[in-house]
C-alpha cells in the first residue's frame, strides 16, 4: 500500500516537472543538459589570443555556462590555422589541380597514367560520354567523319598514322587543354569522365 502511494507521487512530481518545462506566450520552457543539443563550437573567424578576452563565464543569459572563444590546442589560443606551407587543396575525388602546361603535350604523355581500371562498365560510360561530346568531330567510329568534322575537314582517325600511337596521357591532356582548332573540354567533363573517354579512345585506336 504504502508503495503504491510512493509510486503515485512519483508519476505526479515527474508529471508536474514536465507540465512546467512547457512552453506558453513569452515562456519558452526550461532545458535539461542543453550541452547535449545545443554546440557551442569555438568562433571560426575570431583570432582572440587572450584566453581571459575569449572566455564568457556561467553569468550568460541564455545559460549555456561556459564558452571558450579561444583554442587551447592551437598555438598562442587561435581557432583557425594557416595550411601547411605548399600545400594544395585537392578536388572531391582527391584529384589535385591539372598544371602540366598545355603546350606540354607530349610530356603529359611521359608522365600520366590512366587512374581507372578499364572495366566493361568504364568502357561503357566512355563510350557514352565520347558520343556526346566527340561524335560530331570525330564521327561514331573515331574515323574524323563527325558531321562538324566533314564540314571543317582534317580531323584524324584515331586508328592510323601518328594518332594510333597518342599514349592516354596526351589524349587526356588534349580533353583537358584542347590542340589546333580543338577547344578545351575541361568545362564539361569533369577529370573522371575524362579518363573514361580516354579509354575508350584507345579501343578506338587498336580497332581494324
Amino acid at each position: 500500500m504504502i508503495k503504491a502511494k510512493f509510486h503515485n507521487i512519483l508519476l505526479i512530481i515527474l508529471g508536474i516537472s514536465l507540465w512546467s518545462c512547457k512552453a506558453k506566450d513569452e515562456f519558452q520552457g526550461l532545458e535539461y543538459a542543453p550541452n547535449m543539443y545545443h554546440s557551442v563550437p569555438y568562433d571560426g573567424l575570431s583570432q582572440i589570443t587572450d584566453e581571459d578576452q575569449g572566455k564568457w563565464l556561467s553569468n550568460r543569459e541564455d545559460g549555456l555556462g561556459e564558452y571558450y572563444n579561444t583554442n587551447p590546442n592551437n598555438p598562442y589560443y587561435m581557432n583557425m590555422r594557416e595550411p601547411v606551407a605548399n600545400t594544395v587543396k585537392r578536388s572531391e575525388n582527391g584529384y589535385l589541380p591539372y598544371r602540366i602546361h598545355k603546350d606540354s603535350a607530349e610530356y603529359a604523355g611521359r608522365v600520366l597514367i590512366n587512374p581507372i581500371d578499364p572495366t566493361t562498365e568504364i568502357l561503357a560510360e566512355g563510350k557514352a560520354l565520347y558520343e556526346v561530346y566527340c561524335t560530331t568531330c570525330h564521327g561514331e567510329k573515331g574515323q574524323g567523319d563527325g558531321l562538324v568534322g566533314k564540314v571543317f575537314m582534317g580531323v584524324p582517325a584515331y586508328n592510323l598514322g601518328r594518332v594510333k600511337e597518342l599514349p592516354e596521357g596526351q589524349i587526356f591532356h588534349t580533353i583537358t587543354h584542347g590542340r589546333g582548332r580543338m577547344i578545351s573540354h575541361a568545362s564539361q567533363v569533369s577529370v573522371d569522365e575524362r579518363w573514361k573517354i580516354t579509354h575508350y579512345v584507345r579501343v578506338l585506336q587498336n580497332q581494324n
